[in-house]
């Protein structure tokens, strides 16, 4: 499928927008990349994270149920890793200096997959045509569940709402050790074409795939032998997998979010792009704290989506702007108020999709 066009406007309501961004930034004089909260948290999820794989690996407790729970609890950290670190750094939003930031999105290639591949995946067509069918790669998820009306409805889809949470568990499994390679040796991404790869990018790949599995795999099963390894390394995956694409899904799939189709005449969307973005995203618990600091204001992913480039310790603040502007140019801006509510409506709308 080719990529649609966006309608383009004369006087837009992202230009809008973005001049009141630029404004508040300004005036505040502050950067918009990260700052001192962010580089607190990112050490606090990066020493955690050293911790408890010495400790699981080197330390492994007597107790089953102990070291299994210490698996469980690095999961929840590499999942935060990912949030905080690896995704501002591959939006280049973690610091003002470009080396943190690759340094930043280099954590993604030490924890299983590879940053050339997600940045193609999520930077370059996520975030250009988000929810679009057939070029947005994070609808795919076929057979196992369709996630829009213009995929192919298969008999056990009516029993997704059920076992969704399931096919999320295992995503890190599939991401780390089948769809990264998917993707190296077809060259693409879902229907679009990959970026043509570097030699440094070759090597960086394979080399990075190698120290996942010597970290991961071969280490623990030296030190606490074959079956331990695997049902640890079995609870790590499920907890990374299923707590990654629930904060993912809450944003897109649900019951608020459109998914748009592009004209068959002229292979244009209806909107120009911020439109399209606001259409198709939703915030989530935003008044949660807790949810904010670790999802790396991925609940925010509205603004996220606005501003990629700007680090997600800023969202909140810029979120009164933006619903402000909606309100203003009379445009939808979906906020679900709560964690629980938000599932509910993902759930809702798996349902809803499990019938003609």
């Amino acid at each position: 499928m080719a990529a649609p066009k966006f309608q383009i406007q004369k006087d837009s309501f992202h230009a809008e927008l973005k001049r009141r961004i630029q404004d508040y930034f300004q005036e505040e004089g502050i950067s918009t990349t990260g700052n001192y909260k962010l580089y607190t948290k990112a050490i606090i999820l990066t020493l955690g994270l050293l911790l408890f794989y010495i400790h699981v690996v080197f330390f492994t407790p007597e107790s089953a149920l102990l070291a299994i729970l210490e698996c469980i609890i690095l999961g929840i950290l590499t999942a935060g890793i990912g949030f905080n670190i690896v995704h501002d750094g591959s939006h280049g939003s973690f610091s003002k200096i470009k080396k943190l930031n690759s340094i930043a999105g280099l954590f993604l290639n030490l924890l299983g997959a590879n940053e050339f591949m997600w940045n193609t995946k999520h930077n370059v067509i996520h975030h250009a045509y988000t929810n679009i069918d057939g070029v947005d790669d994070d609808l795919d998820a076929g057979p196992l569940l369709r996630l829009c009306e213009t995929q192919k409805l298969r008999s056990f889809h009516r029993f997704q709402h059920f076992y969704f949470w399931a096919a999320y568990s295992m995503l890190f499994f599939y991401w780390a050790f089948f769809s990264d390679y998917q993707k190296y040796f077809t060259k693409k991404v879902g229907s679009m074409p990959l970026k043509k790869m570097k030699v440094s990018d070759h090597i960086s790949f394979w080399a990075f795939k190698a120290v996942h599995i010597i970290f991961f795999a071969v280490l623990p099963i030296y030190t606490v032998g074959l079956l331990p390894w695997a049902i640890g390394f079995f609870a790590y995956g499920l907890v990374v997998g299923f707590v990654m694409s629930i904060v993912f899904q809450l944003a897109h799939t649900v019951r608020e979010t459109h998914f748009p189709v592009a004209s068959v005449a002229t292979n244009r969307m209806e909107d120009e792009w911020a439109v399209h973005q606001l259409k198709t995203t939703a915030n989530f618990a935003t008044d949660n704290k807790l949810v904010t600091w670790f999802s790396g204001g991925l609940n925010f992913q509205v603004e996220h989506h606005l501003f990629p480039k700007i680090s997600h310790v800023h969202y909140p603040a810029i979120s009164k702007i933006v619903a402000q502007a909606c309100m203003d140019f009379n445009i939808p801006y979906h906020n679900i108020p709560g964690m629980r509510l938000a599932v509910v409506s993902h759930v809702s709308h798996l349902k809803q999709l499990s019938r003609p």
